[in-house]
């Protein structure tokens, strides 16, 4: 009986851990929409300055990302000090000085606002790349589309129906239209149509896009490149170390017969 209990215990724990392993394309909120995959490289120092600089000028305006700051940003972005400054903080502390290079890269909304502004606070972006994903991020600003039925915003989201967020890049991406088909009964959301053009052609968009995201997947873990750097250093001194331990097992055994 108790063999029995076990047996079936770990079948329905083989059951949970492969469906845990299925690829899953369903994203937040019912949305059946399939993500899509940016490239990222968070060695691209290019990619990471353009990507820096969209998000202060875009995001920061209400989602802080307090667990970076803007002298670690520099650094590792191969930007001066200067740079920084004058690019990339926008910010003043409570006593409404400018922000400092060293400062914490917090936004100038308060939480308190930002609640009553969009009914939930904007979300700290810092690690927002590894609890939702660099697929779903960069999906899901490709996803804002035309919806009347929301007042205020106008815009839904295909991977995050009913989103409190406005569509901040609209002017670069233009304003799209969704395309419905019927589907057992229902529309089903197949996709979305430009219906007016933004500054950037829909390539440039993807591009600007992806650079952000590129930097949010940084930022959620700026020590990546390093550790990488460190574990080849690493993997190369073991291989070394490898060829002198053969080569003194050889010279210990060469007389035994």
């Amino acid at each position: 009986m108790h063999t029995m209990i076990n047996a079936k215990s770990t079948l329905k724990g083989l059951v949970v851990a492969a469906t845990l392993l299925l690829p899953l394309h369903v994203a937040a909120a019912g949305s059946s929409v399939e993500l899509e995959s940016p490239i990222i490289d968070t060695g691209n120092q290019k990619s990471l300055q353009r990507g820096a600089q969209t998000f202060v000028n875009y995001c920061m305006g209400c989602h802080t990302a307090d667990y970076a700051r803007y002298s670690r940003v520099a650094a590792d972005l191969n930007l001066s000090e200067e740079d920084v400054y004058n690019n990339l903080i926008f910010t003043t502390d409570d006593a409404g000085e400018r922000s400092k290079v060293g400062s914490l890269m917090e936004s100038s909304m308060s939480e308190s606002y930002g609640k009553q502004a969009f009914g939930v606070a904007p979300p700290n972006l810092a690690l927002t790349a590894r609890s939702r994903g660099v697929d779903w991020i960069y999906s899901y600003l490709k996803g804002f589309y035309i919806d009347p039925s929301r007042p205020g915003l106008g815009v839904n989201n295909t991977v995050y129906p009913g989103a409190a967020m406005p569509h901040v890049l609209w002017e670069q991406q233009g304003m799209m239209k969704a395309e419905y088909e019927e589907v057992d009964g229902h529309d089903k959301l197949v996709g979305l149509t430009r219906v007016s053009e933004g500054t950037m052609s829909e390539d440039e968009y993807d591009d600007m896009v992806a650079d952000l995201v590129n930097f949010m997947s940084y930022m959620a873990d700026p020590i990546k490149q390093t550790r990488h750097r460190i574990g080849m250093m690493v993997m190369l001194f073991l291989l070394i170390l490898l060829g002198l331990v053969y080569l003194l097992k050889k010279e210990y055994w060469k007389d035994v017969v």
